[in-house]
């Protein structure tokens, strides 16, 4: 198992201990974990993005910290946020986080999904990405 598997494996058990939200020392988990803190911050901004449904807010100095949150919401709160994060262009690897996201929140079943991302992935445009990603969550609702 690679040291960036380990690293997210560990956050999201300490994410589910505490109720979905966590602030932690980078210096002090990398000093447990064996690493150098830019691994921890390679996994967080890679693997806990807003397309996942994660905030990530960040200190930096002797003091410093970093607060991840998994953002919860109410079916109709996720669709307004989701639709509203969409913006007017996103790209195919944002759009399929977006809805690998939805279909764990089971807002979309997996065949759904993967429906879904076939469309959006023969979409050279952008903006028109957006814009069908953003009619499929309205439909969602």
């Amino acid at each position: 198992m690679m040291i960036s598997d380990v690293i997210e494996k560990m956050l999201l058990e300490m994410l589910s201990e505490e109720g979905g939200s966590l602030e932690l020392k980078r210096n002090d988990l990398a000093q447990r974990l064996g690493c150098v803190p830019s691994q921890i911050n390679y996994v967080i901004t890679s693997r806990f993005t807003p397309e996942k449904g994660y905030i990530i807010e960040s200190r930096r100095g002797g003091g410093g910290y970093v607060r991840i949150t998994k953002k919860t919401f109410h079916k109709d709160e996720y669709l307004m946020h989701l639709f509203c994060s969409i913006g007017e262009e996103i790209d195919q690897k944002s759009a399929g986080l977006y809805i690998l996201d939805m279909v764990e929140r089971r807002i979309l079943t997996a065949r759904e999904g993967k429906i879904v991302n076939m469309i959006l992935s023969l979409m050279d445009d952008d903006g028109m990405r957006a814009e069908a990603l953003k009619k499929t969550v309205l439909a969602a609702v």
